[in-house]
């Protein structure tokens, strides 16, 4: 199934995680959601609620879920994460 996803919003989220996440082995985490990159930068890992998202280089992405309800959740969370960490002087 191609879902539409906002590579812009997934991507600010990413970069929020990173920031105020707590690191663990060589990912960050946040609000129950996993991002990494690999060892060059060119895909971005984010992974919770039962779905995996990789972001290449070129705009393409790749999702993996089982459900519609856990995609809904785990897009609904990564753009809470993008709205919420944006704000200037927020002490997370």
């Amino acid at each position: 199934m191609s879902h539409d996803i906002d590579q812009r919003m997934v991507l600010d989220a990413y970069e929020k995680i990173h920031e105020h996440g707590e690191a663990k082995q060589g990912k960050h985490v946040l609000n129950e959601i996993t991002a990494s990159t690999d060892h060059d930068g060119y895909r971005v890992y984010l992974e919770g609620c039962k779905v995996k998202l990789t972001v290449n280089f070129h705009s393409s992405y790749n999702l993996e879920y089982e459900s519609e309800h856990d995609l809904d959740r785990f897009l609904r969370r990564l753009e809470d994460i993008s709205k919420d960490y944006h704000k200037p002087g927020r002490n997370e």
